[in-house]
């Protein structure tokens, strides 16, 4: 296998390589005194001209990780970010929150304070901070949050360590990895460095699901009346979307979305009943959870008893969740890329057999979406009238403009009724931890790996706020990384309110009308930010210049100027 050899030099100098050669393309970064020998590597490599990861200036940690989100999003490869110690590792936490709850794969380093006081070792401690930045166990803050995490001990384990994050990342439940990276290890001489490329370590294939267990669940749908699927993460690969599309058509199962991550089936699919997905549990006898950590609240709605129940995915019983009781008459472990081609092949074995019950569902699912599109249709001419402009009319007109190739990654904690999409990969909405403000920085991240597609970012006011926008729309300039943001400004945390009156529907709080700690002072003027990192922003208050206001932004857009309309809602 070709062995190469970095001669001489730091083993900031070699990680950086390694790193290169691993494909890592960037290394998102918001730096601190740990960082010298990483910050003199990249400073030496533009002089001798050495392949490493392009460093990014991020100026807040949560922006940062969430941008090595969403480039993996668009590229399937995962990213490196670095922060500082401890406390830059704190404040990234809510994105490895949401990346470890997601399964989106981040190599997300840290440096470790210098630990060694004095004997002039290179990079030992040289300030009043080091002292009091040091932990006992920095690892231990996000432990609970990544696959694995480790700090480099010197040199020697370089390239074992890099493969091995890697490789964890990378493999079925994907997410992220942590390691510390003390200051003095990055200092250290390193001479002769040899190691693989490409890579002796390789990542292990996805799991495929068990025959046995295919064809049972072959015959569980075969004999069922009305199954259903619900899902909300299988078009996490894109590839999934045509496989499921094909799966579904072929055999009229409807597919309920609950609270869709990402586009998993056309709007206009036959079978996508859309976000109906607690009625559509009403008549089934049979559902199949498809990689979905929470396919119905038990509280609100919840298959029949005598309904079947089968689950599928790479963890399908979503193992690191500490309670998750939903019922589970048949578990098949695999992705779905796998198990959607060989559900389907199993399924035609029985085709004749169940020709009259996916003749009657195919008519049934029908009726079923025309008196859905009916009622939304209903909907969409109250709310085009009505005085203050409504959440769903601004979906109506994102989705007018976006066209098929554009992007959106929605963080307004709405229905996505009235969005329409037609390819696979053009929207997202995650946060599955429920860490606020991962849209801002995750859709600069996505620009950043498409950078000829228009990307959207439709956030509610309170997730806006959350996003650290300051640092995001700096991102945005520095970069040239020019987005649309459109704010659903309904100047409250509408999660919040919604939920005290779920818990105290006669309550105090639902009666004031106006619940403590859930409403923002009126006339927050958003666009201002971004007008100060040489944007465009403008204020819409009236429905009927929505669509003149998104033209506006979107020509800036084109003309390489990041833009925001920050729309006053209901």
């Amino acid at each position: 296998m070709p062995i190469k050899t970095i001669a001489s030099g730091t083993v900031a100098d070699a990680y950086l390589a390694l790193l290169a050669e691993r494909g890592i393309e960037y290394l998102f970064a918001n730096a601190g005194t740990d960082f010298a020998p990483i910050i003199e590597a990249y400073a030496k490599a533009q002089v001798f001209g050495t392949r490493v990861p392009k460093p990014v200036t991020v100026p807040h940690e949560n922006v940062a990780i969430n941008m090595a989100q969403g480039y993996y999003l668009k590229t399937g490869r995962p990213q490196a970010v670095m922060v500082h110690v401890n406390v830059g590792t704190a404040n990234a936490i809510c994105g490895l929150v949401n990346g470890w709850r997601g399964n989106i794969p981040v190599l997300f380093t840290a440096g470790r304070t210098p630990f060694t006081e004095e004997g002039g070792v290179p990079g030992e401690r040289s300030g009043e901070i080091h002292w009091p930045q040091e932990m006992r166990d920095q690892r231990a803050m996000v432990r609970e949050f990544v696959k694995w995490d480790y700090e480099l001990p010197n040199g020697h384990v370089l390239e074992s360590a890099v493969d091995r994050a890697l490789n964890i990342a990378m493999s079925e439940p994907r997410g992220p990895v942590y390691m510390t990276l003390p200051r003095e290890v990055l200092a250290a001489p390193i001479a002769d460095f040899r190691y693989s490329q490409p890579s002796r370590h390789q990542t292990p294939s996805p799991p495929a699901p068990d025959a046995n267990a295919i064809d049972a669940a072959a015959a569980m749908i075969a004999a069922a009346e009305n199954p259903v699927i619900v899902t909300n993460t299988s078009g996490r690969d894109e590839g999934d979307v045509a496989k499921l599309a094909a799966l579904t058509g072929r055999f009229a199962i409807p597919v309920a979305l609950r609270k869709a991550r990402y586009m998993c089936l056309p709007t206009a699919h036959p079978m996508n009943l859309g976000e109906d997905s607690d009625n559509a549990l009403d008549a089934a006898d049979l559902v199949l959870v498809l990689d979905c950590e929470v396919p119905w609240i038990p509280k609100r709605k919840a298959p029949r008893e005598e309904c079947k129940i089968i689950h599928a995915g790479a963890d399908p019983i979503f193992e690191n969740y500490p309670l998750r009781g939903f019922k589970c008459d048949l578990a098949i472990t695999g992705v779905p890329g796998v198990t959607l081609p060989a559900l389907e092949e199993a399924l035609a074995a029985r085709e004749k057999s169940m020709a009259a019950r996916v003749d009657a569902r195919r008519k049934w699912v029908a009726q079923r979406k025309a008196r859905r599109a009916e009622e939304l249709a209903g909907r969409l001419e109250k709310v085009r009238r009505s005085e203050r402009i409504s959440q769903a009319w601004i979906n109506r007109c994102i989705s007018q403009v976006k066209g098929d190739d554009g992007i959106v990654l929605k963080e307004a904690l709405t229905s996505n009724d009235y969005l329409e999409f037609t390819k696979a990969g053009t929207f997202y909405s995650l946060g599955q931890g429920g860490a606020l403000g991962w849209s801002l920085g995750t859709s600069l991240g996505v620009k950043t790996a498409v950078p000829d597609r228009l990307v959207i970012c439709a956030v509610g006011d309170g997730s806006y706020m959350f996003g650290n926008p300051l640092p995001a729309h700096y991102v945005g300039k520095a970069e040239n990384l020019p987005t649309l943001t459109v704010v659903y400004n309904n100047e409250m945390w509408n999660a919040v309110r919604r939920n005290t009156r779920d818990v105290y529907p006669d309550g105090y709080a639902a009666k004031s009308n106006r619940e403590p700690l859930t409403y923002f002072d009126p006339g927050t003027r958003y666009e201002k930010a971004i007008e100060a990192l040489g944007g465009y922003g403008e204020q819409v208050v009236d429905g009927a210049d929505l669509p003149r206001a998104l033209d506006r932004a979107l020509n800036k857009v084109a003309a390489g100027q990041q833009a925001l309309l920050n729309v006053v809602c209901t």
